[in-house]
């Protein structure tokens, strides 16, 4: 017994010491993947806690995401930063009446990563969002204004294809996301907010999940890369709707974005790289 734990103890020993010589030896760079973008398109949305009437409109935003693969486990696993910021102008069949929308979302999320093929990878995962913001339409004189505010835990994936367009390297991708689970502000019916000041403040906040809060976000996005800079041109259809309280609330943004993307890779001058350096990318 004695003889078979030193030799456990020796394995194990000698595995830790390759395992530390290989980390010395091997560096991994993980540089960040960065976009800048803009949204032009329209929209279409009723809230019939302002009006039962359906408006129609444009649509602006804008939207800055961060790519990198996590520290742990960098082949397998990958992180996104994403925030979105928003603005509608909408208006009645008849054009007399206006309705403003704003609306901010943040978001993160992490995926585990694989390739089905040498240029396809594909990513599944989830992470926190939130989204806040408001409706606003004037001809509603005692309430002109609809608060929205939602943090949720989203379902989320990309599926991210390089190749070459004649001699231009591209990359195209795709990111669904979905609500799951999570929680969401909305006063009763005909309720005002001068009376959730006064104190009536009881169910305001509703348990969301797909049935009651459905959010499908599609970005379709091609980054052209002709250098160290690349064009990101893409397409956006973003499907909400809630209903609770009696209260329906229902938006559709279809946009195409432009924008700029590329990765930046920090270094230290300090520290020069080794002779085995590996760097993963988050998209591919």
């Amino acid at each position: 017994m004695n003889a078979l734990r030193k030799i456990t103890l020796a394995l194990l020993v000698t595995i830790a010491t390759l395992t530390a010589v290989a980390d010395d030896n091997l560096e991994v760079l993980r540089p960040v993947t960065s976009a800048y973008t803009l949204e032009v398109g329209g929209a279409r949305l009723v809230d019939t806690y302002l009006s039962p009437v359906r408006y129609k409109g444009w649509h602006l935003g804008l939207g800055y995401e961060r790519w990198q693969a996590m520290r742990y486990a960098p082949e397998r696993l990958v992180m996104t930063l994403r925030g979105d910021l928003g603005f509608d102008r909408t208006q009645n069949v008849v054009g007399n009446s206006t309705m403003l929308g704003l609306n901010l979302e943040l978001g993160w999320a992490m995926y585990y990563k694989f390739r089905p093929a040498e240029s396809l990878t594909i990513g599944v995962g989830g992470g926190p969002e939130l989204n806040v913001g408001g409706l606003y339409n004037s001809r509603n004189g005692n309430n002109p204004v609809s608060a929205k505010g939602a943090l949720t835990i989203d379902a989320s994936a990309y599926a991210a294809w390089n190749f070459n367009l004649g001699r231009l390297p591209v990359t195209l991708v795709y990111t669904p996301s979905l609500p799951l689970v999570g929680a969401f502000f909305s006063p009763q019916y005909g309720e005002l907010y001068y009376e959730m000041y006064l104190g009536d403040r009881s169910g305001l906040v509703h348990f969301a999940w797909p049935g009651n809060r459905f959010n499908l976000d599609n970005r379709l996005m091609a980054d052209l890369h002709f250098g160290a800079t690349s064009l990101r041109v893409g397409y956006r259809l973003d499907v909400f709707g809630s209903y609770v309280n009696n209260l329906t609330t229902r938006k559709l943004t279809q946009s195409f974005i432009v924008g700029v993307s590329g990765e930046w890779l920090s270094l230290n001058p300090r520290r020069p790289l080794s002779q085995k350096t590996k760097t993963i990318s988050a998209l591919w």
